[in-house]
């Protein structure tokens, strides 16, 4: 594995891991990475300067970041994501069978129908809680 340091065109910079630097170029020219701010896939590698620390220092500085990213993970689906509740399974699949307008959502499904949907042809990414937002609450 090896992390690089990216930035985008508009200056937002960030760190991604890659199984070897061909991979990074692939998905790079395919538009895959993308800029966890503002979603822009016009990425570059950023210039980095070796660094000495302590393990103690690289753990503490490895937890931080992986919250500040979970937290931007987070932000970024409240923002851009439907949140459909108990219902996840049922949209993704009338959105996939065109019965429903595309959207993206986010929302509550068992292993089971996360199985199901997947073995279906309908791309679902369950998240880890320490990524998953909070729903909104209901209003009274």
């Amino acid at each position: 594995m090896i992390r690089y340091a990216l930035l985008c065109d508009d200056g937002h910079d960030f760190e991604a891991w890659f199984s070897d630097s061909d991979s990074y170029d692939t998905q790079n020219e395919r538009g895959l990475v993308e800029c966890p701010h503002c979603g822009s896939t016009r990425i570059r590698k950023a210039l980095v300067a070796p660094s000495v620390s302590t393990s103690r220092k690289r753990e503490a500085t490895a937890a931080h970041k992986i919250a500040d990213m979970a937290s931007r993970v987070r932000a970024h689906i409240r923002t851009n994501y439907d949140y459909v509740g108990e219902d996840f399974a049922r949209e993704a699949r009338a959105i996939h069978d065109g019965e429903k307008p595309e959207r993206l959502i986010y929302g509550e499904a068992s292993p089971e129908e996360t199985r199901a949907l997947s073995d279906d042809g309908i791309a679902v990414t369950p998240l880890p809680d320490a990524l998953a937002p909070t729903p909104p609450k209901k209003a009274n």
